[in-house]
């Protein structure tokens, strides 16, 4: 009776999600190609090439890609956390509007948003270098290399990208803590920041694991941002993966490359998700007492 209205979303979960894994998979070892005349069969070549060839640049390619996308989330977190503390806890009745202003701006699409940076933002005759001249910081003429096709324009356009919503997660939290436990705490002596750090931050530690892995999992794979921003030379795994199946379309090597980032993905997922579920309210409620 009622398994069967399991059915329809169960069949779209294997069909949209895990359907394409087992096709990636079959692809990375060679029971599907989409090289005309290649013959198919159980190969782990591919695999050896990427985890244990000499040299292999899409391995160090991967580390880095990591490296990078760990920093943007670690920065992109502690970054939104003041910004969702003052929505919560100063702006009151009004944080439900600043909020709104806050998201409105990503309404528009992705793709308008990066070609802002690069066209008007970032470039040599951007609104950055123009500022510059006008202050005369800069000589007239003589842009910032470093502005446009380099590692921190993929990190600025990728910060600014997530930063509203990374704030959501943590937003949600502190808007629904108990006040009370920090009342009570400032009324058994402790200071403001004491507080803090003792109830407010400890109870809003599942927000920010939650925000964190909202923008650690979908930049991993991220490949928009450095194709339009980074530049030939700051590429990311993803576009090494994008170029597999697009560019020189070798879809059995491309295949290898997008299960080992589902691979971290999910361990990641596994690891965090144990933080996410670990009850963090009693700590915070002793001390509190």
């Amino acid at each position: 009776g009622r398994g069967a209205f399991l059915i329809p979303p169960l069949g779209v979960v294997l069909l949209l999600l895990v359907g394409p894994v087992v096709l990636l998979t079959l692809y990375s070892l060679n029971l599907r190609t989409n090289i005309p005349g290649t013959p198919t069969a159980l190969s782990f070549d591919n695999w050896k090439d990427f985890l244990t060839g000499a040299g292999n640049p899409f391995r160090g390619r991967f580390f880095y890609s990591m490296e990078f996308t760990l920093l943007v989330s670690v920065c992109t977190t502690l970054a939104a956390y003041p910004l969702a503390y003052y929505l919560a806890f100063v702006a009151r009745r009004f944080r439900y509007t600043l909020l709104l202003l806050l998201i409105a701006p990503f309404f528009t699409s992705y793709l308008l948003r990066l070609v802002a940076f690069s066209d008007v933002l970032l470039n040599d005759n951007g609104v950055v270098n123009q500022v510059l001249w006008a202050l005369h910081l800069r000589p007239r003429g003589t842009a910032v290399s470093w502005l446009l096709y380099s590692n921190f324009s993929i990190f600025l356009v990728l910060f600014y990208s997530w930063i509203p919503f990374v704030s959501l997660p943590i937003f949600a939290v502190l808007e629904n803590m108990d006040h009370r436990l920090i009342e009570a705490a400032t009324d058994l002596g402790a200071s403001r920041l004491g507080a803090f750090w003792r109830v407010t931050f400890p109870l809003s530690l599942p927000g920010v694991i939650a925000a964190f892995i909202f923008v650690l999992i979908p930049t991993t794979g991220e490949f928009i941002a450095p194709l339009y921003v980074g530049g030939p030379g700051n590429q990311l795994f993803g576009n090494e993966i994008q170029a597999f199946f697009s560019i020189s379309p070798n879809w059995n090597y491309g295949a290898v490359l997008a299960i080992a980032l589902i691979s971290v993905v999910l361990v990641l997922m596994l690891v965090f998700g144990r933080f996410l579920n670990t009850d963090l309210r009693e700590p915070a409620t002793e001390a509190a007492r």
